[in-house]
């Protein structure tokens, strides 16, 4: 087994390359004018992607980093329909929502907290707005196993949706005791049999290793009874603690959460698990099937990451909707108030809920590709990317691959005059391989409360 502890050195602040720019680099100056120009401007020709923030939970998940509201009252729920469907009706007026629609996602919050009535008016609504549904269409939800029915599968299945994820994070009760989501094994086995007795192609299962008192044994055993319920895809997300952005974690106790080795030893042992499981590793965080269309799509060099993750869905215009929500276009990223009244208040004027964004700079573009490239495939075809932005990389990135050479050393990665790829071990530290391409790292580097830890 590898000696983890020499690489809890890299274990850095660092982004997860959602997006670049990072939402750090938002701001106000990206003016509410400029952001109907950009929607107006849009290629009529390239499709759109719709996100939908349904925000609310009844209770506090103490990892959780999304943007959630907490209530029980149902009144809130239908007054945010209401405000989604205005919402709809100001962007028809200044985006062609006729617009073929290859992807839409249902993120949270916790979207199934919406009754199954309530979800049909809500996919209804969107549908009314946006009636150019592709027929291989990818739309998904996030799920919590705990709030799910059959009402809610059928609702959504009837309405297409063909891809769902259930978050599980860990199995290990005392784990799920200190981060407050008590969730057993047969609540998650329950969701998985409506999801596949209503022909959803495609599932997804959420785990989180880094959580209290969680061990490379714990962990196993959670892997090992995750995999019984045989989904077509994981996402293995590394806990990101920024306490600082988010009160519920300051309830975890940071002496219980595990050191980078034992955190890095974990993912080793995932990889080698998911591998010998039938799953192979897409990406950051990520494992599929072998005959996933993820798959395809890496030998076509046609994998794309944004907000929701890896898709097979790219060259689209993503539409964020509701509180919180981020669009991107061509060159530029948008989003939503993040409080509720300052996001009615911006609906009852008449407007959109925007409040910030970043246009993105040649340089933008440039560093985006590599760092998207590296996130999605491990690897650049520097060829190629020489071809497509008219620069020489050598040149260009001198700095960048001067910092990475302490890595070629160690054997996480290869510079080649025609690539880069990272290494087996290499995978492990991308975020950090990545960051050496990220010209506002700098900006950055002496404040500790930015970035979750990249280890």
């Amino acid at each position: 087994m590898l000696d983890f502890a020499k690489f809890t050195k890299y274990s850095r602040p660092g982004p997860r390359y959602t997006s670049y720019p990072t939402a750090l680099e938002f701001s106000t100056d990206f003016a509410y004018d400029t952001y109907l120009e950009k929607l107006k401007g849009q290629d009529k020709k390239r499709p759109l992607s719709l996100y939908f923030h349904l925000p609310f939970c009844r209770n506090a998940c103490y990892f959780c980093g999304c943007n959630v509201v907490f209530t029980s009252k149902e009144d809130k729920k239908i007054r945010y329909i209401d405000y989604l469907k205005r919402e709809m009706d100001i962007l028809s007026q200044h985006l062609d929502t006729s617009r073929e629609v290859i992807q839409l996602h249902f993120g949270g919050g916790t979207p199934t907290f919406f009754s199954a009535e309530q979800l049909d008016e809500i996919i209804t609504a969107i549908k009314s707005h946006f009636p150019n549904f592709a027929a291989d269409a990818e739309v998904s939800c996030e799920i919590d196993p705990r709030h799910i029915d059959e009402a809610q599968m059928k609702v959504m299945s009837e309405a297409g949706f063909n891809r769902v994820s259930f978050g599980i994070q860990d199995f290990n009760e005392k784990v799920q005791v200190a981060v407050h989501r008590v969730q057993p094994y047969d609540i998650t086995k329950n969701a998985m049999d409506l999801a596949r007795k209503y022909n959803m192609v495609s599932v997804n299962v959420d785990l989180i290793y880094g959580l209290p008192h969680q061990t490379l044994e714990t962990f196993m055993e959670t892997l090992k009874l995750a995999v019984t319920l045989n989904p077509d895809r994981f996402a293995v997300f590394n806990y990101a603690h920024v306490p600082w952005l988010k009160k519920t974690m300051r309830k975890i106790d940071e002496t219980t959460l595990p050191q980078p080795d034992e955190k890095l030893s974990i993912m080793q042992q995932t990889i080698d698990f998911m591998e010998n499981n039938g799953y192979r590793m897409i990406g950051m965080d990520h494992f599929a099937k072998p005959e996933d269309e993820l798959f395809k799509a890496i030998e076509k060099g046609e994998l794309h990451r944004n907000f929701q993750g890896y898709t097979t869905k790219g060259g689209a215009d993503l539409v964020g909707v509701g509180l919180t929500s981020i669009g991107e276009g061509v060159d530029y990223y948008a989003q939503n108030f993040k409080d509720m009244p300052s996001y009615e208040a911006a609906i009852d004027a008449g407007r959109l809920p925007f409040e910030r964004g970043v246009t993105h700079s040649a340089d933008d573009l440039i560093r985006q590709h590599v760092i998207m490239e590296l996130m999605s495939n491990f690897k650049l075809d520097i060829n190629r990317f020489e071809t497509k932005f008219g620069v020489k990389f050598d040149e260009y990135f001198a700095d960048a691959l001067d910092e990475l050479q302490p890595m070629v050393h160690e054997e996480l990665l290869e510079i080649a005059p025609e690539k880069i790829e990272c290494s087996p071990t290499g995978t492990l530290l991308i975020r950090n391989i990545a960051m050496a391409f990220d010209a506002y790292m700098k900006k950055h580097a002496g404040n500790k409360k930015t970035f979750s830890k990249t280890v």
